[in-house]
């Protein structure tokens, strides 16, 4: 689902506004410095996260969210509290925060996004924590790298053509997977992909092998593309140095061979490093990203390139992304993508 109009009546009791995305995937908001900008990001972002608490914190008095299914999420945030329902055609739903969490999941990169609080409180540097949160996810598949049987009940039947046609297929995905470090427990004394005797000798076995791999790949192909991805776009960012993701370690390197501790970086490569992992490792297929300020301490060459990033994430990704900025380099070549915050009186 896809957010198709955003209307906002009475921000700090002064300004209304009123959002239409369009096709694309991509969409930039940007305005002057104090016209609430960053504040309806957040206001979205809580609001369909289900946060009752911090949206009702924010002075406004009601917020229509259009989706490209005809539905429209209307919030209004009175004297007697907040209220949310949902509305289609004629028909009104009223929805609690819990309800309203369901209908979209939403990444929110905040501009404040160096630090992130854990779940006791602390902040700590983000950037390590990522890395930290990668290992995890990266030791958890090598821990599950098992071959697993798929029942035979409604799988697709292949004549030997089309067997070794798919084999081919699943090779070069193992290989795309072997890119990110990630390898299955192949059994031994099978050859893949088969050729057309070894298939026609020993179908049934190179059939089950077929499924099992490709159940394999199934569950670790998103990590594994997240993760070539992610070092692309960094490398294809980087000076001097690069950005290598082995044995569940992230780590960057000068190009004299010397590791350089994250938190040595500077602030512009941290700032691309969080904000593209967020992008890659949390947001999920049909998401919604909202992304404050990226062009934070990035020099103006780096900004030039966002957009074009960004596009390629959420077509890769199917997710729909809108980025609010002052900085004209971000927009640079999109401004058909962008929509100006314009001031009316409430």
């Amino acid at each position: 689902m896809m957010i198709r109009n955003v209307t906002i009546y009475g921000l700090f009791e002064t300004f209304d506004y009123n959002i239409c995305f369009g096709p694309e995937p991509l969409t930039f908001v940007h305005s002057p410095n104090g016209y609430g900008k960053s504040t309806l990001m957040r206001l979205l972002s809580s609001v369909l996260k289900g946060d009752a608490e911090e949206t009702a914190s924010v002075p406004f008095s009601r917020l229509d969210i259009g989706f490209d299914d005809d539905t429209t999420l209307i919030l209004e945030n009175g004297r007697d509290g907040l209220t949310i329902q949902m509305q289609k055609t004629e028909l009104e739903q009223i929805l609690d925060p819990s309800e309203v969490a369901e209908i979209l999941n939403v990444v929110y990169i905040s501009s404040e996004r160096l630090t992130v609080r854990k779940k006791d409180g602390r902040l700590v540097p983000a950037l390590e924590s990522y890395a930290s949160e990668l290992a995890d996810r990266i030791r958890l598949a090598a821990d599950h790298s098992e071959l697993l049987p798929v029942p035979k009940e409604g799988r697709k039947e292949y004549g030997d053509d089309e067997l070794v046609f798919w084999c081919k297929n699943l090779k070069a995905k193992l290989d795309f997977l072997n890119e990110a470090g990630f390898e299955p427990e192949m059994p031994a004394g099978y050859r893949f992909p088969p050729s057309r005797y070894e298939v026609a000798e020993y179908r049934e076995d190179y059939t089950e092998l077929a499924f099992s791999l490709s159940e394999y790949v199934d569950r670790n192909y998103t990590l594994a593309e997240s993760i070539v991805v992610y070092k692309d776009i960094v490398n294809g960012l980087l000076v001097n140095k690069s950005l290598f993701i082995e044995d569940a370690k992230m780590e960057v390197r000068m190009d004299s061979g010397i590791s350089l501790p994250l938190g040595r970086l500077s602030a512009g490569e941290k700032q691309v490093m969080i904000m593209f992992y967020c992008l890659l490792f949390h947001a999920s297929p049909g998401s919604l990203a909202i992304i404050d300020e990226p062009e934070i301490s990035m020099h103006v060459s780096w900004q030039h390139r966002i957009g074009d990033i960004l596009t390629d994430i959420s077509r890769l990704r199917g997710v729909q992304m809108i980025v609010a900025t002052q900085s004209p380099q971000v927009i640079h070549d999109r401004w058909d993508q962008a929509r100006e915050l314009r001031v009316e009186s409430a």
